[in-house]
């Protein structure tokens, strides 16, 4: 994550999260950086539906696409970046390999990523399948994924 601070320090530019299903892991790793105050202006970890609409994200997309899906990742995404005005915004939405019994639908295993950039008013998708380790090891593995897809969108 150190090369996402300083993409974004050498940009002068900010990113703030909307997590669930990483629990913070994204903004953690963010915070774990030197520089990274300058860099990332909020943080929210919204497990329920409640706190997602609480957030920014319409109650209307969550019921007609699903809480799991990519279309609630990029509302999730755009809402955090409006909310704290940040230049991008990580929203992120899915299970990793558990059964949610309040929402029952949707694959156990897929992960949904928006990156909104807010300048552009573009969203950077990434549909992640949760490999068959641990909680911990798959947030690492969807942290990397973002790296590597910050380092593409810095360079376009």
């Amino acid at each position: 994550m150190k090369d996402v601070v300083k993409i974004l320090t050498d940009l002068n530019k900010t990113v703030s999260c909307m997590e669930s299903c990483t629990g913070g892991y994204i903004a953690n790793e963010i915070t774990n950086c030197e520089g990274a105050s300058e860099v990332i202006k909020f943080s929210a970890v919204t497990y329920s539906n409640e706190y997602k609409i609480k957030m920014g994200v319409s109650k209307e997309v969550i019921d007609k696409y699903t809480v799991y899906s990519q279309q609630t990742a990029q509302a999730m995404a755009y809402s955090i970046s409006n909310y704290a005005h940040s230049n991008y915004g990580i929203g992120i939405t899915g299970k990793l390999n558990r059964i949610d019994k309040r929402n029952l639908y949707g694959d156990d295993s897929i992960v949904y990523v928006s990156i909104y950039d807010r300048d552009k008013d573009k969203y950077n998708n990434l549909k992640v399948v949760a490999q068959k380790v641990s909680r911990e090891k798959n947030k690492e593995y969807i942290c990397n994924l973002i790296v590597k897809k910050f380092k593409e969108i810095s360079k376009n």
